[in-house]
């Protein structure tokens, strides 16, 4: 039986953001990428096995994020106009880690990744911005087409890269605010859900203190 509170939502979380001078080529391929990378497994506290590694790196030019999702047998199922269900991955961030904020602020923003659904014929890889339910305030407007995504498809799952420029980011100032809150949800049809902290049940895409502190700190 799972418990009615997950054990995750009873701590707060912190973890150093790497930081790679050159960030990884966004290919798909996934070269590059090193354990160093990996963000926590955080599933394991709750006993929830994590069926996917999900990466994340940064230097002044953006964040880059990248996950690698195998066991696949249903074909993917992926439209940007209604991305939250099926396969995708979002990556969440407030840029001013406002531990306190029950309500996401013009510094807190969504970012979803599709491994196809993108291009004219629907097979290459998307990328978006979600609005965040009962915000405060929301971020300024930004292209998606400014994001860069890439993905490799194969039968029995999928590889995928994006990198999100500075730009995009409202507030990234990694000298002034080194640390932010940061948080993923990897949805799959095959496997179900696989996220950093709490799921649905506890409104992770209304509450942002609910997601863990990521610190931006250069490597020596």
């Amino acid at each position: 039986m799972s418990a009615l509170v997950p054990n995750r939502f009873l701590f707060s979380f912190e973890f150093p953001l790497a930081y790679r001078r050159s960030l990884p080529t966004i290919d798909g391929l996934l070269k590059g990428w090193t354990t160093e990378q990996l963000l926590p497994r955080l599933g394991e506290i709750d006993d929830q096995p994590e069926f996917a590694d999900v990466w994340a790196c940064w230097n002044e030019s953006g964040i880059a994020v990248a996950c690698k999702v195998g066991g696949k047998k249903r074909p993917l199922r992926c439209d940007p106009k209604t991305y939250w269900k099926g396969d995708n991955l979002r990556l969440c961030i407030d840029m001013r880690d406002a531990r306190m904020n029950k309500r996401a602020t013009r510094y807190c923003q969504q970012f979803f990744f599709l491994p196809t659904g993108g291009g004219p014929r629907g097979n290459k890889a998307a990328a978006g911005i979600g609005k965040f339910q009962r915000a405060r305030e929301d971020a300024p407007s930004v292209s998606a087409d400014k994001i860069d995504v890439a993905a490799k498809v194969t039968k029995t799952g999928y590889s995928l890269e994006a990198f999100i420029p500075a730009v995009c980011l409202n507030g990234f100032d990694p000298a002034e605010h080194s640390r932010i809150g940061l948080y993923y949800m990897l949805e799959d049809t095959d496997h179900g859900q696989q996220h950093l902290t709490i799921g649905d049940d506890l409104s992770w895409n209304v509450d942002p203190s609910t997601w863990p502190t990521a610190v931006l700190k250069r490597s020596p």
